[in-house]
Formats: C-alpha cells, structure tokens, sequence
C-alpha cells in the first residue's frame, strides 16, 4: 500500500479514503467538537495527503498514524481560528467512545481505569490544554503507541507522556469534583401519580365531613 500510495495510484488512494474517512472524520470531530468543520477537515485531510505522497516511506506498517498526524494539524488550526469551540466541544465529545487500547503493561498501567474516568467525564474535556487534548485523544481515542503518537506531534516520547498525565490528573480531579456536587445534590421528590392525587383530594375531602 505505502508503494502504491507513494507512486500516486489512484486506486491505492481510493483504498485509503475508504479505509480511514471515517476514523478521519470521528478524530476531527472530537477535536473541533464541530460535524460540519470534522467534515471539511477530514477532505482537506485527504487532499493534504495526496499533496505529500512522496513523502511516504516505502517500508512501514499502517498508513493511519500519518494520516491522523495531518488531521490533527488541520484540526488544530482550526481550533485556533475558532474560538466556539469550548462552547461546543462538551457536546461533541458526549459521542466520543473510549477505545480499546492494547500496549505494553508497563506503559500503559492505569489506562483501563483512565478510560472509565474519561467516559465518565468527557463533558469537560475542553478544559485540557490543546496539547494535552491531542496526545489524550490520539493515546486513547484512537489507541496509538506513545511512540506513534509522538511521530504524529513531532514531539518527544517523554513529552507525550507528561501531557497524558496531566490529563489523567486534570480528568480524574474533574470527575471527582463532579462526583461530589452530585453528592450534595438534593433527592428529587417523589412525583406524584394520578392516582396519588386523587386519594388525597377524597381523604382531604372526608376529614372536613
């Protein structure tokens, strides 16, 4: 595929689209908190990666952690140019699923729990910086490697792994927040049925006999 796709085969090209649009437009989504703008963030993508086939090495795995490294780019900047995002990003990231994502023991410990917490709080993941919503989203939404996930950013391993764990620590401490406002929520009251009412207007009715 990276051959085809390097030479500028048409049909290899098709392939991808089909392949990863839509793994393209969920991770936009997520990012933009937008349908319209994952949309054209998602062609634009495509066309991006036809402009830069000649960049692709011929040896290699999948060609999905190159892609999104491009939709993350053209994500963000429109993040950038966009400043509605916080405001739309609670309810966009409401129909984000936390993935399954298999890695080394000793690098992920913890992410089984993190995804619980991250499903529990995805409302607020507009309150992460920009950098650390990247590496979450890329780490466990899309399941990359720390490694891959750095190759998409252009940054250190290292520095994936900070980012992530401030937002571990940023998600886990919202969620705990909103656990205890829940908490100190009063208990609705019971409503009352038809049928409720209708015996306490007769009981009403028979003490003033």
């Amino acid at each position: 595929m990276r051959t085809r796709v390097r030479s500028g085969d048409p049909d290899a090209y098709a392939e991808l689209f089909d392949s990863y649009a839509r793994t393209l437009y969920n991770h936009a989504f997520r990012m933009t908190g937008d349908w319209a703008a994952a949309e054209d963030v998602m062609s634009a993508a495509f066309m991006e990666a036809w402009r830069l086939r000649g960049t692709v090495d011929a040896e290699g795995g999948s060609l999905r952690p190159w892609l999104l490294g491009i939709a993350t780019n053209l994500a963000r900047n429109h993040c950038r140019s966009n400043r509605r995002y916080r405001a739309a990003a609670a309810a966009a990231t409401a129909a984000a699923g936390a993935a399954s994502v298999p890695d080394h023991a000793e690098e992920v410990a913890g992410r089984l729990d993190d995804r619980r917490q991250i499903a529990a709080t995805l409302g607020q993941l507009s309150a992460l910086r920009p950098p650390e919503r990247e590496v979450l989203l890329l780490c466990l939404g899309e399941g990359l490697e720390y490694a891959e996930a750095a190759r998409v950013l252009g940054i250190p391993v290292g520095t994936v792994r900070s980012r992530l764990s401030r937002a571990r620590t940023k998600l886990r401490k919202l969620a705990e927040t909103e656990l205890k406002k829940k908490k100190r929520e009063p208990a609705a009251r019971p409503r009352q049925t038809y049928g409720d009412r209708t015996n306490t207007v007769r009981s009403a009715q028979e003490g003033t006999r």
